[in-house]
């Protein structure tokens, strides 16, 4: 099992219906992509010094799959016209378990 993480901090001046609108896209993508297995994403709950703005968690049976989402156009487009516009920093791990 491979457990990919994301987080995310906003570029200043990124607003809530920005978010909202990354959160709406978010909702239906996890259908496009056979190789997901759970999918979970949202904004930082308690606001910690430090924390990220946001994150998107999501879980694969195997590195290939995790390297199919990756590699996925809709991943792609995803990530270049809703996500990238609104991201001052990225950072990302992916675990096995």
């Amino acid at each position: 099992m491979i457990r990919h993480i994301a987080l995310f901090r906003w570029k200043d001046g990124v607003t809530a219906d920005q978010v909202d609108h990354l959160c709406t896209v978010l909702d239906g993508f996890p259908a496009t992509v056979p190789d997901i297995k759970a999918y979970s994403f949202g904004a930082d709950a308690l606001g910690e010094p430090g924390n990220h703005d946001f994150a998107i968690v999501a879980e694969f049976d195997d590195a290939d799959g995790y390297r199919r989402y990756r590699d996925d156009a809709g991943h792609k487009e995803i990530q270049t016209t809703v996500l990238r516009p609104l991201i001052a920093e990225r950072v990302a791990v992916q675990v096995a378990f």
